[in-house]
C-alpha cells in the first residue's frame, strides 16, 4: 500500500481535508487534474462568509456553515488571510417582500446563525445610505474572505506536515483490492500510474459524481448525479464610492437561488452576481446580453446605479445534486461502507455554502477517518 489516504480534487474542500488529516502522521496523497489548487468552483465565487440562511434545519449544510463561519473567522485572524466581517442585509423594497423578512429570520435563528435582527428604513439608511429598502435582515456574521490565500494557507500547511500533491494528475480508475483501493492516474506525460491507498476520499467537485460512479456506486439511485449551475457575474466599474461596502441581498423569488446580490471586494471593487443558469457543459463566457437582467435586479434596492457602469466579468460553476425543477438536496459526507465501500468517503454537491463550510468539513471527514 502506497498511503494510508488518497484524496481526489485539491478545491478549498479537499485542501481543508488534507491539512487535517496529515496532522495524525498518515501518508497522503492529494491528486489534482488541474495544474494548481483551487482552479474551478473555489476560485470562481463571490468569497462570501455566509451566516446560515435558507437552508434546512439540522441539515449538514446549515450545521457546518454555522461551524465553518465560527472557523473562518479564527483562522483568518491567527493566520492573517485577509478578510472583512463587512455584514449583510437581506432587502425587502415592497410589501410582499417585508412579509417574508420574518420566516427568513425564523428560519436562521433556527438553525443557530448570531446576532441577526429586523432592521427599519432608519437603521438601514445609517448602516448604508444609498439602499433603498422599507425593511431589512441584517446579518452581523457575514463577510468576505480572500479564497485564494485561505486555499494557499491550508496547501502550505498540508505540505509542511508531508502531504504529496500530484497536480495535473487525472484518476481514470478506481477497483477495489483485497482491504485497499488501487487508483489509476493518466499524468500529464500520458503515462498511467496505480497508487494503492487505505482510504479514499472523493472531494472533487464538479467531478465528483463522475468519480463517484467510476468507484461502482450507482449514482442514480444514490442522487449523487451532479448538474452543473453556471453562475454569471457583472462588474461594477465606475462610481465606486457611491456603492455600498457590506453585502446586500434582495428576497429570494421561488426559483431556489439566492437572487443578484452586490459582491463588495476586499480590493475595493464591487461585482453584482450570480445569474444563475442550468448548463449540460463547463465554459466560462459571459454574455454582455444580460446587462438589462443585472441592472433592472439590482438597480431596485441600488437606485445610484447606471446601466453603463455594469460591464460583464466573469462566471463560475456550483455542482449540484438536484436537477432543473426538483428541490434542493443537501450535501453528502459520508464513509460507505453501508454501501458495500469500506473506507471509501465520499464527498457530493458540496455547492453553496461549501467555501465557508470547508474548515467545518475538513474537521467532519478528519472525525470520520479517525474511526476508520
Amino acid at each position: 500500500m502506497d498511503y494510508d489516504i488518497l484524496i481526489i480534487g485539491a478545491g478549498v474542500v479537499g485542501l481543508s481535508i488534507s491539512e487535517g488529516c496529515s496532522k495524525d502522521k498518515k501518508s497522503v496523497l492529494v491528486v489534482e487534474k488541474n495544474e494548481s489548487y483551487g482552479m474551478e468552483t473555489s476560485s470562481r465565487s463571490s468569497e462570501v462568509i455566509h451566516a446560515g440562511v435558507y437552508y434546512p434545519e439540522n441539515s449538514l449544510k446549515a450545521r457546518l456553515c454555522i461551524r465553518g463561519n465560527e472557523l473562518m473567522y479564527e483562522i483568518a485572524k491567527k493566520f492573517s488571510i485577509p478578510f472583512k466581517n463587512c455584514g449583510k442585509l437581506i432587502v425587502a423594497t415592497e410589501k410582499d417582500e417585508e412579509n417574508k423578512l420574518e420566516g427568513i429570520m425564523q428560519n436562521s435563528l433556527k438553525i443557530g446563525a448570531k446576532g441577526l435582527r429586523i432592521v427599519d428604513r432608519d437603521e438601514i439608511k445609517k448602516l448604508e445610505p444609498k439602499v433603498f429598502a422599507t425593511s431589512a435582515v441584517y446579518f452581523p456574521t457575514s463577510g468576505i474572505v480572500d479564497s485564494h490565500s485561505l486555499m494557499k494557507h491550508f496547501f502550505l500547511k498540508a505540505k509542511d506536515k508531508g502531504v504529496d500533491f500530484l497536480f495535473k494528475g487525472e484518476v481514470i480508475l478506481i477497483e477495489r483490492k483485497n482491504g485497499f483501493y488501487e487508483v489509476g492516474i493518466k499524468e500529464e506525460n500520458g503515462e498511467i500510474s496505480r497508487v494503492s491507498a487505505k482510504i479514499v476520499i472523493n472531494c472533487a467537485g464538479l467531478n465528483s459524481g463522475r468519480i463517484a460512479q467510476m468507484a461502482g456506486f450507482d449514482v442514480d439511485k444514490l442522487h449523487y448525479r451532479i448538474f452543473y449551475r453556471k453562475g454569471v457575474y457583472f462588474r461594477v466599474q465606475h462610481n465606486l464610492g457611491e456603492m455600498p461596502q457590506i453585502l446586500i441581498y434582495p428576497v429570494p423569488k421561488e426559483d431556489a437561488t439566492v437572487g443578484i446580490h452586490t459582491v463588495p471586494e476586499l480590493s475595493g471593487g464591487l461585482r453584482l452576481g450570480p445569474y444563475d443558469i442550468w448548463a449540460d457543459e463547463i465554459e466560462y463566457s459571459v454574455n454582455p446580453n444580460l446587462t438589462d437582467i443585472f441592472y433592472d435586479s439590482a438597480k431596485k434596492f441600488l437606485p445610484v446605479l447606471k446601466k453603463d457602469d455594469l460591464t460583464p466579468d466573469m462566471a463560475g460553476f456550483q455542482a449540484k445534486r438536484y436537477g432543473p425543477n426538483e428541490k434542493s438536496r443537501d450535501f453528502v459526507i459520508k464513509e460507505e461502507s453501508d454501501n458495500d465501500f469500506p473506507n471509501f468517503i465520499n464527498l457530493i454537491g458540496i455547492e453553496s455554502p461549501g467555501l465557508t463550510a470547508s474548515p467545518a468539513i475538513g474537521e467532519m471527514v478528519v472525525e470520520i477517518v479517525n474511526l476508520l
